[in-house]
């Protein structure tokens, strides 16, 4: 399936609008369904108010660097901030991630509200923050202007873009700027971005090619997103991906791989991982690629063979919905002592670590606060230590959680965008299977749906089908192929 987003954000440039008479409803009920929390304790938002008001800011002061963030456009938890310059031939790349721990009491309410919630779940009318949002949307998060405490990754660079070396600590920071992705890329198109904006680019290219070389995977899923307008009507559409973001993407992994080594020459730590494709999964993926006429060299890894291919081909996007199977087993693998066996990230090519999110994910937190201790040659705390073995279950209980919600919420937006138009015919391609062998799936492009029809049809055929059946109430979306689409 297309990877679904959803984006609590405005303007929006592009999609259909969808009337949303009926989805608050079903909004509501999906909430109730699967147990999305709801509004925070009394207990923890007193905590989080005091907490708030009273935190106390690192010594050492780096509001003098200007930092900047690069966010979707009205977002509020900012957990990361960036500045980059040159240094000799390489260059120097600081990121600040938001010190959470300063205003979480181990063991406190806000902890242990944390804890049970496990990450930030959102739908298109609002979201379920992991933290009140007096702290993650106000004082904790690094808002433009504002002095917060942080955790800094100081970072060398060489000319070709390898890390060469790492400090963690705390510090206070300000940032200066805020951009969306689209401002960054128009920016840096238009060659009136600054030095910084600049070198996110020259760094996240050049980082960009080492993923390439060590064999790390990108899958180019089409992404489908799902926002509220001005207007309080909800938008689908799916969004082609800017190069901005993958630039920013790039400094936010480099940290994690910093993170991970770190944590293991540290002894301990907790690591994001994932399973190499089994093989017998790559041989099934690479006959998929035979059948659809797509040429995929014995030479050739199957990570460059991914980048290779074209979303806007039908075939080509038929097999990156197969290719969905070779990215699987992703984990969380926490350990003290003895390094885990299988401690690398097979997406990523390398060992990995999640510590940049911690305003909107639990695990980072722990993470950050290991980290530091172990830049600084200090202890970890007991209380980290403690936590540490709890992670994968909490953070995979709360990842099946946010993924049924964004599932349920874009089934209920696809079916509203329909809703109406029973009996019409739209071209779409053939991306999947049907479940058991029943049927196929069919993406649409206008309006951005992705859906079962009954019938048959080849992977990769471009397909006319009638809608037959579109239920907001259950999120329910049904077409039938009636023949191959107009050439």
């Amino acid at each position: 399936m297309a990877h679904r987003k959803i984006v609590l954000t405005t303007p929006v440039e592009q999609g259909t609008p969808v009337d949303p008479a009926g989805l608050k409803e079903r909004f509501a009920a999906i909430r109730t369904e699967l147990e999305v929390p709801g509004d925070f304790p009394p207990a923890v938002i007193a905590e989080a108010e005091q907490a708030g008001g009273q935190v106390v800011l690192p010594e050492r002061d780096e509001t003098a660097i200007p930092f900047l963030t690069i966010d979707p456009p009205g977002s509020m938890d900012l957990d990361q901030a960036l500045h980059i310059e040159r240094a000799g031939d390489g260059y120097r790349v600081r990121y600040a991630i938001a010190d959470v721990p300063a205003f979480v009491t181990a063991g406190g309410a806000i902890d242990v509200e944390a804890r049970l919630r496990g990450q930030t779940i959102y739908l298109p009318d609002g979201r379920a923050p992991l933290h009140p949002p007096v702290l993650s949307e106000g004082a904790a998060s690094l808002l433009p202007g504002e002095v917060r405490p942080a955790f800094v990754w100081d970072m060398q660079v060489a000319a070709d873009g390898e890390g060469t070396a790492v400090e963690v600590y705390r510090a206070r920071v300000r940032s200066t700027e805020r951009f969306d992705y689209a401002q960054v890329q128009e920016a840096v198109d238009a060659g009136t971005a600054d030095e910084r904006l600049m070198l996110l680019k020259e760094v996240g290219e050049k980082r960009i090619a080492f993923e390439k070389e060590r064999g790390g995977a990108d899958l180019p899923m089409p992404e489908q997103e799902i926002n509220e307008d001005a207007s309080g009507n909800f938008v689908l559409g799916f969004r082609p991906p800017l190069e901005s973001e993958d630039w920013n993407a790039q400094i936010s992994l480099m940290t994690g791989m910093a993170a991970a080594e770190m944590m293991m020459h540290g002894g301990i730590g907790i690591l994001r991982t994932m399973p190499p494709p089994q093989p017998d999964a790559v041989k099934r993926f690479r006959r998929t690629a035979r059948a659809l006429g797509v040429e995929w060299r014995a030479e050739t890894l199957y990570g460059d063979f991914l980048r290779s291919l074209d979303r806007t081909n039908p075939r080509h996007l038929a097999l990156i919905h197969q290719a969905t199977s070779l990215f699987r087993g992703a984990g969380y693998t926490p350990f003290e002592g003895d390094v885990p066996d299988e401690a690398e990230h097979a997406a990523v090519a390398y060992v990995y670590a999640h510590v940049t999110a911690p305003l909107r994910r639990l695990v980072d937190r722990f993470g950050l606060v290991v980290c530091e201790a172990l830049s600084s040659g200090g202890e970890v705390p007991a209380w980290v230590r403690e936590a540490l073995p709890a992670q994968p279950e909490t953070m995979s209980a709360s990842d099946r959680k946010a993924n049924a919600v964004e599932r349920a919420c874009a089934d209920a937006v696809e079916a509203a965008a329909l809703s109406g138009r029973v009996g019409e015919e739209f071209e779409g391609s053939i991306v999947d299977r049907g479940r058991e062998g029943k049927g196929v799936v069919v993406m649409i492009a206008e309006p951005a749906v992705v859906a079962k029809a009954i019938g048959h049809a080849e992977l990769g055929d471009s397909v006319r089908v009638r809608l037959t059946k579109a239920e907001i109430a259950t999120g329910t979306v049904e077409f039938e192929v009636v023949g191959r689409a107009q050439s």
